[in-house]
């Protein structure tokens, strides 16, 4: 019998949930994904720091001030990071825009295209990448423009649906919605509760998604995210894509047994409703405390490592 993850590999496209190139290697995912967070581990590691000696001597030529020489090295850092990871992949890398510019439509423009030129400098094309936006209402204004100029996105910290269907209408490539986010949450407001993976709050939420989008016929993809357990993963088998971290990814591929497909394409073809508008988007996430604490503590926790990472290379840069 094969391991658990050969067989989930049928199912659905898996994606690494990791800036760790021995870990790429060893569990041959289609794509990776990245953020904040994970590169400064990855940084941290020393796994990359031949490859920051070469940035910072690149960044330093520039001769640009404290804060100029910073942003330039982040940015060159994780495109270069993104680079060393698609020789590992035959897919894609989702590169995320700092967190800090979730709100700001133009500045999420404009450093995306800073990352997609700086990877088209590395002979990397758009169609390798996926540039990961907060789904805030201004990440989705800012990956629709982007979408239609042949940018293709990757929208994360989905915990609502209002934030799916306003993704699904602005032509999101990618949607991540976040399971294991959700069931904290859940578990946080109910200690005594306990969730059978199917049960699960973030389970039913993505399988919700993935459903309504198959229905209506979107073709929006749909990759589960923020993993507590293998369970969840199991639960959400079908759905497009799975990032999985590696510690999960390991344990699929040790543990044997029979997988079945949950989630499967949906032949009913429903009307498409109108598009919401940003009040009733913006009021759906009002009334959702789950997702509105969650969004909002997700784009700090992005921005918190953001900023040790910047403190991290500012030092190696001298400053």
């Amino acid at each position: 019998m094969t391991c658990l993850l050969d067989q989930l590999k049928q199912y659905s496209t898996v994606v690494a949930d990791t800036g760790d190139l021995d870990a790429i290697s060893r569990f041959k995912p289609q794509d990776a994904t990245t953020n904040p967070s994970l590169i400064l581990k990855a940084t941290l590691s020393g796994q990359y720091d031949r490859l920051i000696d070469a940035l910072v001597e690149t960044v330093q030529e520039k001769k640009l001030s404290r804060e100029d020489a910073v942003d330039e090295m982040a940015d060159r850092l994780i495109v270069a990071m993104g680079h060393l990871i698609l020789e590992q992949v035959p897919g894609r890398v989702s590169t995320e825009v700092n967190a800090r510019l979730s709100f700001d439509v133009d500045a999420s423009l404009a450093k995306a295209r800073r990352l997609i030129a700086l990877y088209g400098e590395l002979g990397i094309s758009p169609d390798r990448v996926l540039i990961k936006l907060a789904a805030t209402w201004e990440g989705i204004c800012a990956a629709r423009v982007l979408e239609q100029e042949g940018v293709q996105c990757n929208l994360t910290l989905i915990f609502n649906f209002a934030q799916a269907r306003a993704c699904a209408e602005a032509g999101v490539f990618l949607i991540s919605p976040f399971v294991g986010r959700i069931l904290d949450w859940h578990s946080k407001a109910q200690p005594d509760k306990t969730f059978e993976p199917e049960q699960e709050p973030g389970v039913q939420s993505v399988r919700y998604i993935y459903q309504y989008y198959r229905a209506l016929n979107y073709p929006t993809v749909v990759m589960g995210a923020s993993f507590r357990n293998v369970g969840e993963i199991l639960a959400l088998s079908g759905c497009d894509r799975l990032t999985i971290s590696p510690a999960l990814l390991q344990e699929l591929d040790e543990r044997q047994g029979r997988l079945e497909r949950v989630l499967a394409g949906n032949p009913e073809r429903n009307s498409r409703p109108k598009p919401l508008t940003e009040p009733e988007f913006r009021w759906s996430m009002n009334v959702d405390a789950m997702a509105t604490e969650k969004l909002a503590e997700g784009i700090r926790g992005f921005d918190s490592d953001q900023q040790k990472l910047e403190q991290l290379l500012s030092e190696r840069l001298g400053y």
